[in-house]
């Protein structure tokens, strides 16, 4: 009776160790394939920001001109009239003194 309960123990043993391995083998090979698919994913992102870059650099360069002919016509008009730019200057200041104030 005890030689069953050994033979029947070890053939358990034998069995959960090859369960085991097969897990084992599994594993290794969903590592494999996980590995695969996030080099793909980041390579994929990679692209994608690549190409997001490409036309938001684009667009800057389309919008340097006008912005900077604006800034021209600002300075222009804040030397003509020192005071009013001054005021526009501290209200903006105080918008943010403001700003920062609520957020704390």
């Amino acid at each position: 009776m005890a030689r069953y309960f050994s033979s029947s123990r070890d053939d358990i043993v034998e069995n959960l160790e090859e369960q085991l391995a097969a897990l084992r083998k599994e594993v290794k090979s969903l590592r494999k394939v996980a590995a695969k698919r996030g080099a793909a994913a980041y390579e994929d992102a990679s692209d994608g920001v690549s190409h997001l870059y490409e036309e938001i650099a684009d667009r800057v360069v389309e919008a340097l001109p006008p912005l900077r002919k604006s800034a021209r016509r600002f300075e222009q008009h804040a030397r003509e009239n020192p005071a009013a730019a001054a005021a526009v200057g501290l209200v903006v200041l105080g918008l943010l003194a403001a700003m920062m104030v609520r957020r704390s």
